[in-house]
């Protein structure tokens, strides 16, 4: 089985590398430290993304964009917490620009449409909640 999952995620990877796009969907090891800027890679050319912790109610994910790469907008029916852990990036909410540099974050509203620009490498944290929406008082 081990040698078949292999040619399975090779498959994936080469494909998803094909796009310029390389998603890791395993979660990281819990209970166990993380230097979280070393979660993640660059790729040249693309845009990578791991999954740090993926439940039905949300997950936590790390990102590497390549100077020049970005998201195409988007608009997502959930807030999205943006978190800059090396380098700049612009995102722009609903035609507004942000330029965030490391350590800095911002929530993008849900129904918002949203974009990330690369204008030189960075990474970032990205954490989206898909519960809590009803009324908390």
């Amino acid at each position: 089985y081990q040698a078949v999952f292999q040619l399975l995620d090779y498959q994936y990877t080469n494909s998803l590398k094909k796009n310029k796009m390389n998603y890791a969907s395993i979660e990281l090891e819990k209970a166990k430290t993380h230097v979280t800027v070393e979660i993640i890679e660059y790729v040249p050319d693309a845009m990578v993304s791991k999954t740090i912790l993926k439940k039905l109610t949300g997950s936590i994910t790390a990102m590497a964009f390549e100077n020049g790469e970005g998201m195409l907008e988007k608009t997502s029916p959930f807030d999205t917490y943006a978190q800059i852990i090396e380098g700049q990036a612009e995102l722009v909410i609903d035609g507004i620009p942000f330029l965030l540099h490391c350590g800095q974050s911002i929530i993008i509203p849900a129904h918002k449409p949203n974009l990330i620009r690369a204008n030189g490498r960075f990474k970032m944290l990205q954490t989206v909640i898909k519960s809590g929406y009803e009324d908390v008082s």
